[in-house]
């Protein structure tokens, strides 16, 4: 708990206190998390595909929470509102990350070759694929454990309150 605090200014949220409820739960997420992390998919595209799942999967707080991450790495605007739109994003290499998200979720995996041809024409490779179910398994289990235990926004995310919307 006290590296997570670290990484939020000495502040557990109230997220990552509730998981710690079931201590396997967060100590899985947080070893994910660190895997993910040290893939060779870049920082932004991390956050690309943590913001496309968080997003569909209709998670306030980790919306919230990753528009943060987005806006210190420098992400332009235009960026950050595609994404919590779940609209087309201004890069085309972005966009691409994100359709390929979007199809490995939508067939369980069982990704048609024109979508994983799209992605690696785009510059990501058949290793960035498999990072991708690497991001969106670590992913899934956060916004889902957050939306079972009714996390709530913690005030230092309230400037990037999100709210899921009908797509």
């Amino acid at each position: 708990m006290t590296a997570t605090a670290k990484k939020f200014g000495g502040h557990v949220p109230a997220a990552v206190a509730r998981l710690a409820t079931s201590p396997e739960l967060l100590n899985g997420f947080l070893k994910l998390n660190a895997i993910f992390e040290s893939t060779t998919l870049p920082a932004l595209d991390r956050e690309v595909l943590i913001m496309t799942v968080a997003a569909r999967n209709g998670c306030h707080l980790c919306v919230a929470m990753h528009t943060a991450s987005l806006h210190a790495l420098t992400a332009s605007p235009e960026l950050v509102t595609a994404l919590r739109a779940q609209s087309t994003l201004p890069s085309p290499r972005l966009e691409a990350l994100r359709g390929f998200v979007h199809a490995v979720l939508d067939t369980t995996g069982d990704v048609p070759p024109a979508a994983l041809d799209a992605f690696t024409s785009a510059g990501y490779t058949p290793r960035n694929a498999l990072e991708v179910v690497l991001g969106i398994g670590t992913y899934t289990l956060s916004t889902f454990a957050n939306r079972l235990t009714g996390a709530p926004l913690d005030d230092v995310f309230a400037d990037h309150a999100w709210h899921a919307t009908a797509v």
